[in-house]
């Protein structure tokens, strides 16, 4: 359904997106991850046909963004980040004069109308004032708009930016609906949200991705490099140094103050080193009083891909 081919676009010396090459397929639910920065609002402008590309090609059900924008705005719904609506004007008033520009016939209308209303939770505010209502009602409008038209693809950016965590349940229930039906791009912060959500996740740091794949197996390559943490009662330097030489340990890093420390134990692959850092411990006469597996997830994922000054960024390298 989508297709971007060596994309890349540039403000002056900077570039934004730099020959970023990716596909979603139809029904599939994308979602897109990274820093402020990272690219991620750029890419979606220019999906949505308001912005154009400096380089690269950009297909949305084989229509090429640049060359037939027309077309692919009829076939794509678009949420940005900051919301541009009219205050004066009541919801469904506004609604309806969206779907118009969109347009939707008379009949159409009333149907579209009615049925963005129902999904985006706004039953009952058709008549408030949209100066009136909270950020959280305003996002709602602004989804029910993107919806009006029933298009092929949803580009969403960051959509539950401003809602309390009632509203933000319920928004993810309906994203999470709307697979199959539509193709979504969600670009979030949160990534609890991109883990219960999307099918696919796309990391993007500095312009480039660095990261593409489903949640589950991110999460698995990143369990393939496993964390041993110990607490433990020596002298820190001489507790690094015998950690640094159990084989298999990749990387040490210690923290606190006193005589206990905090150990991080990066170790080259998934052997549980466990027994071994117990003996080399026990072996220098010193106490241990924790030693434990780390759980990884994609927020691990997600700061070592886009942390450059982590230790674990910085021991590791990533092959996608």
């Amino acid at each position: 359904m989508i297709q971007v081919e060596h994309l890349t676009r540039r403000f002056g010396r900077t570039t934004a997106v730099d020959n970023v090459s990716f596909r979603v397929a139809r029904g599939e639910i994308l979602g897109f991850l990274g820093p402020n920065g990272a690219g991620k609002t750029t890419t979606l402008r220019i999906l949505a046909c308001a912005l154009a590309p400096t380089g690269g090609r950009v297909y949305v059900n084989g229509l090429d963004v640049f060359t037939q924008s027309l077309a692919v705005r009829r076939r794509v719904g678009y949420l940005p980040e900051n919301l541009a609506l009219y205050p004066d004007m009541r919801v469904g008033e506004y609604l309806r004069y969206r779907g118009r520009l969109k347009g939707l016939g008379r009949r159409a209308l009333r149907i579209r109308v009615a049925d963005a209303v129902t999904r985006c939770g706004l039953a009952g505010a058709e008549r408030q004032m949209i100066g009136r209502l909270s950020r959280g009602y305003r996002q709602r409008v602004g989804l029910a708009d993107a919806l009006l038209h029933d298009p092929a693809v949803l580009l969403l950016d960051e959509p539950t930016i401003g809602l309390d965590p009632y509203q933000i349940r319920e928004t993810r229930r309906l994203i999470a609906g709307l697979g199959g039906r539509h193709t979504v791009i969600l670009s979030s912060h949160l990534l609890p949200e991109v883990e219960t959500v999307c099918q696919r996740v796309l990391i993007m740091n500095r312009g480039a991705i660095v990261a593409c794949d489903t949640p589950e197996t991110l999460a698995a390559r990143m369990k393939a490099r496993a964390e041993l943490r110990a607490e433990i009662r020596g002298p820190r330097e001489a507790v690094t140094d015998v950690l640094r030489r159990v084989p298999g340990v990749a990387h040490v890093s210690g923290t606190g103050d006193g005589e206990w420390g905090q150990y991080a134990c990066l170790c080259e692959d998934a052997e549980d080193l466990r027994e071994a850092v117990f003996r080399a411990v026990a072996g220098q006469g010193w106490t241990l009083r924790e030693l434990r597996t780390v759980r990884r997830n994609l927020e691990d994922v997600f700061m070592a891909l886009t942390e450059t000054d982590a230790p674990e960024a910085r021991a590791e390298t990533w092959r996608f």
